[in-house]
């Protein structure tokens, strides 16, 4: 009984000692361009022009800004802005600077405030990976507004309010402090 027993908790801890690795984020099988055509908001191709990193609600998030090429959904700016994760368990897509994307986009709340969103699931990728979309997307039209928007100024209200803060604490101390020099 004592051997069985040695046995048993000698395996239990055997079977913990090598954990199994697994990501957070796994995705079955690519849509075809056709279907990632119709269930994304905005479908567009661009150069990235800026990567900025942001916490979020705790986590980490990057918004990627585009400058637009072509567009064949949802999209008539010229610059886009598109939030994802930083890449590996979180679902992000790995974005480089100055490389050239189809992005295939959806409204989304994940990262955050509702915004465009793509993920490692979607068929985003390089545009020289996924030319072969272009005959299911066809030519494209070129961007009619045009924008300039950057991924430094959005959300900057709680810079603001720091500023604010800061600024009313500097006041209330200089207040008390002539206060207390009066008696």
């Amino acid at each position: 009984m004592k051997k069985l027993l040695a046995f048993m908790v000698l395996s239990l801890f055997l079977i913990g000692s090598f954990p199994v690795v697994s990501n957070a984020c796994s995705c079955a099988e690519l849509p075809t361009a056709a279907d990632e055509l119709e269930r994304s908001d905005a479908v567009f191709s661009g150069k990235v022009i800026e990567i900025k990193e942001e916490k979020v609600k705790g986590y980490m998030t990057k918004k990627v800004l585009f400058e637009v090429t072509n567009t064949w959904k949802g999209m008539d700016e010229s610059q886009a802005i598109i939030t994802t994760g930083l890449g590996g368990g979180d679902c992000g897509f790995r974005f480089i600077e100055g490389q050239e994307y189809l992005v295939y986009a959806k409204e989304s709340d994940m990262y955050g405030a509702k915004s465009l969103t793509t993920i490692m699931c979607d068929r985003t990728n390089t545009f020289r990976a996924l030319e072969n979309d272009l005959e299911v997307l066809g030519a494209g039209e070129t961007p009619t507004k045009k924008a300039e928007l950057s991924s430094s100024n959005q959300n900057s209200t709680p810079f603001y309010l720091g500023i604010a803060g800061a600024l009313a604490v500097i006041a209330l101390a200089a207040f008390f402090f002539m206060k207390r020099k009066k008696t």
